[in-house]
């Protein structure tokens, strides 16, 4: 992981970081988000530029190096951009719809199911005729993103057989072959 650590991170116009008693916040136009960071890891900032430093070359340390730069890089993505995962439901009479920030699945079972979403999250449904649903969820947060966007894919995951299910976009589900007769 040290040669994702070295990498240096570039700093977008509009955002800010500050490091005070080793927790990182990043600020910017899309939101502000903040880490904490552990075992001597520390930043650097320089002409738009940040480093991110370990105290020592332990294996431990050059695990966590690699890993809070990457987190730091996320953030930065995330409050300047922002991030977005496509979830297609595929299977019939799968359906989805949101009101606010509830989003209503319809996967086959006996009662819809009701989820209530985090106010960082932002989410859009989208129905056309003949194609599959497709949930897309937008956040500055990559994190809880991942985590909104694996919940609702627990609820159906894909199967082999009929590939039925709640899929990322783009998703190649494995096939297998059903019973011969």
């Amino acid at each position: 992981m040290s040669r994702i650590g070295k990498a240096i991170i570039t700093i977008p116009a509009g955002v800010t970081i500050t490091e005070n008693n080793s927790v990182v916040t990043v600020k910017g136009p899309k939101g502000e988000l903040s880490q904490e960071l552990t075992a001597g890891i520390t930043i650097e900032q320089k002409d738009g530029e940040l480093n991110v430093n370990r105290p020592s070359d332990a294996k431990q340390h050059k695990a966590l190096h690699g890993l809070y730069r990457a987190l730091i890089n996320n953030m930065i993505v995330g409050v300047s951009q922002g991030f977005e995962k496509k979830l297609e439901l595929v299977g019939v009479g799968y359906r989805a719809s949101h009101a606010g920030q509830k989003l209503e699945l319809a996967l086959g079972f006996s009662h819809g199911i009701v989820l209530e979403l985090p106010s960082e999250v932002k989410v859009d449904t989208l129905t056309e005729k003949g194609k599959n649903p497709i949930i897309t969820l937008t956040s500055h947060d990559n994190q809880l993103l991942g985590m909104v966007a694996a919940k609702i894919r627990s609820f159906r995951k894909p199967e082999p057989y009929k590939g039925k299910g709640v899929r990322f976009v783009g998703e190649i589900v494995r096939r297998k072959a059903g019973k011969s007769a």
